[in-house]
């Protein structure tokens, strides 16, 4: 399963939900405003710490750079828009917004 969290962390419980529900192993993909969870020093940081110890974690490196986030808490995974099809197509989505 793949779960996709588009708000950020200050104005959504999306990425709180997702993780709750999410089954060990389930991938967790950070996009559009979704990615200000990537960021070291947020407040999100313990959220994100506990969700990279059971879930492979990744973050849209465009949607980074357009938020100017140069920085993602170690262990996350940068890719494009070529590697957000490929999760697609490989996993059942669940989009929380």
């Amino acid at each position: 399963m793949l779960h996709t969290v588009n708000k950020s962390p200050l104005e959504s419980n999306a990425l709180r939900d997702a993780l709750r529900i999410a089954a060990p192993g389930d991938a967790l993909l950070l996009l559009e405003d979704g990615v200000h969870a990537a960021r070291p020093g947020a407040r999100s940081e313990a959220l994100m710490a506990a969700a990279l110890a059971g879930h492979p974690v990744y973050a849209i490196e465009p949607d980074l750079r357009a938020r100017a986030i140069g920085r993602v808490i170690e262990g996350i995974r940068l890719i494009g828009y070529d590697g957000f099809v490929e999760l697609v197509e490989q996993h059942h989505v669940v989009t929380w917004v």
